[in-house]
């Protein structure tokens, strides 16, 4: 997992080649403005989601990861809590190939972080993560979906 500032996402680059299209995207494009729903940026490799969650508690937040994909997501209008616990801490539960996630019922995060916009959250496949925490009734938010390298 990783916490930072969109400013600085060109410095993970070398961690994934599509990086650097995230980055060139975000230069030409302005998140706020786009249109709710999926931007296809290089077909199912790379694609962001512009979307508004509702927010919900601790409690309510349900613990996800992804096998094939890496998120990048990004609150846009108001702080955002992200739970976490790293995949090795996390039961067994069923995958889903076909939507790529592993949902684990009412397991609750080890730790928490809040981003506020500007900021970003990246999970990669080994980190557990429940998003959508707020005490706002809604979040609208961007979400990359990274193809693993």
């Amino acid at each position: 997992m990783i916490i930072d500032t969109l400013d600085n996402l060109s410095k993970y680059i070398g961690m994934n080649p599509l990086f650097a299209d995230v980055v060139e995207f975000l230069k030409q494009n302005d998140l706020n403005a786009l249109e709710a729903g999926k931007h296809m940026i290089k077909g199912k490799d790379l694609f962001v989601n512009i979307t508004t969650a509702k927010g919900r508690s601790k409690e309510a937040a349900v613990m996800e990861t992804h096998i094939d994909m890496i998120d990048i997501q990004i609150p846009l209008d108001t702080c955002e809590t992200f739970g976490y616990t790293p995949l090795c801490d996390l039961p067994d539960f069923e995958y889903n190939a076909e939507k790529d996630i592993t949902k684990y019922g009412d397991t609750m995060a080890q730790t928490y972080v809040t981003c506020k916009p500007g900021q970003m959250a990246i999970f990669f496949p080994q980190d557990g993560h429940a998003p959508c925490i707020s005490e706002q009734a809604e979040i609208k938010k961007a979400i990359f979906k990274v193809k693993v390298g």
